[in-house]
């Protein structure tokens, strides 16, 4: 079986709604992202987590603030990047805000 990192995109409006959220709101929110997980079964390795806003470097010395809006990430299993792409139709992150995203990279053992 293969690996992959999943990564959820969303800009930063969309983090800072979810940073004022109630704690109501968010175990509401989690309730999709549960039953996706149900529904995905065996392929989930690592539910992950959100993430903050990170920073980038290109030389190493110098960083600044990331613009990716990177909001999450989990680990996949699957025979194939197709195979995994199928368990994101209907994903709840897709339907949280409109320029939400999803990227699946398969990780290459070393």
């Amino acid at each position: 079986m293969k690996k992959f990192l999943v990564i959820y995109h969303a800009p930063a409006e969309a983090m800072a709604q979810m940073s004022t959220a109630t704690d109501e709101e968010k175990a509401k929110g989690m309730e999709a992202w549960m039953a996706w997980k149900a529904k995905s079964g065996d392929a989930v390795v690592d539910f992950g987590n959100p993430l903050m806003s990170g920073n980038a470097t290109a030389e190493g010395s110098s960083w600044t603030q990331s613009d990716k809006g990177v909001s999450g990430y989990s680990i996949i299993q699957g025979e194939s990047s197709e195979q995994v792409q199928g368990l994101f139709t209907d994903h709840p992150h897709l339907s949280w805000h409109p320029q939400a995203s999803i990227e699946v990279h398969e990780v290459i053992p070393m």
